[in-house]
């Protein structure tokens, strides 16, 4: 696959095609060939067969070894969140119907567990890509999600094996208005801080632009875009320098917003997160 790919990008120079598009033209072939080849794993020894016995929400389930198992590569809307009087029910319509696809694909059914570098998060869950037999053929169920658009793609180095894979499936449901792309509301910069907690895609110019080794900020009409050193490489293998090619330019970032010391953020894992309007 990589002579193909470099192959295409000695043909864009040629064509003097903008780099914008290399890495797209490599995650269409990319995901291409691994569902053409039929085959997704690449250490078919790192994996594990079990039996699903619970769904938690859109990307976490309970398996027969008695682990909870976290999808990696996705991340879906919550159903609940933890108060200091317990976990509570978020409402998310969209949370909801993520929770109940993925009843639909895995649950009661036997899973294959396949490993990346990191086998467990934090919170002690295992983490993998999840795939199930659907007669002749194998579902990868996180890519299944992405494409159904009900699942956004959340890079976490270093487990980012498929992630080209991943990027085109959220490309199509973008494309397809799918799921939770079908109505998302754009708001701007200035009133992020009134969304605190949900996914937006949030407008504005970015007035300042500032790099340490560990993070780049983006200010944006009060709102702070973060891009931590472990993404770095994401932006570097598409040519972007955040620091430099996002200063002065209006752009669409989408994101979860959060509050830090006070004033609204949205962490950016990856450059699909942000379009340049002007």
């Amino acid at each position: 696959m990589a002579p193909v790919l470099r192959s295409l990008q000695r043909l864009f120079k040629v064509l003097r095609v903008p780099k914008a598009y290399y890495a797209l033209a490599a995650s269409v072939l990319s995901a291409a060939f691994l569902v053409s080849s039929g085959c997704f794993s690449k250490d078919p020894g790192k994996a594990s067969d079990v039996r699903v016995v619970r769904v938690v929400d859109g990307d976490t389930i309970d398996v027969d070894s008695g682990a909870t198992v976290r999808y990696i590569g996705i991340d879906t809307p919550e159903t609940r969140r933890r108060t200091s009087s317990g976990w509570i029910p978020t409402g998310d319509i969209d949370g909801e119907e993520a929770k109940k696809a993925n009843e639909e694909l895995v649950l009661g059914k036997k899973a294959r567990l396949e490993y990346d570098a990191q086998k467990k998060d934090k919170y002690g869950r295992t983490l993998a890509y999840v795939f199930i037999r659907d007669g002749d053929r194998e579902i990868f169920v996180q890519r299944e999600l992405l494409r159904r658009g009900l699942a956004f793609l959340y890079t976490l180095p270093p487990n980012v094996r498929y992630v080209d894979v991943f990027l085109a499936a959220q490309q199509e449901a973008r494309k397809d208005r799918a799921g939770i792309w079908e109505n998302l509301v754009e708001v701007p910069a200035a009133e992020a801080h009134r969304f605190e907690g949900q996914r937006k895609c949030v407008t504005g110019k970015v007035d300042k632009a500032r790099r340490t080794d560990a993070v780049v900020t983006l200010d944006m009409d009060g709102l702070a875009v973060v891009v931590f050193s472990k993404d770095f490489g994401f932006f570097t293998n598409e040519g972007i320098r955040p620091e430099k090619d996002y200063r002065g330019r209006r752009i669409r970032v989408f994101g979860l917003i959060k509050s830090y010391r006070g004033s609204p953020e949205i962490i950016v894992s990856h450059p699909w997160q942000i379009e340049v309007l002007e």
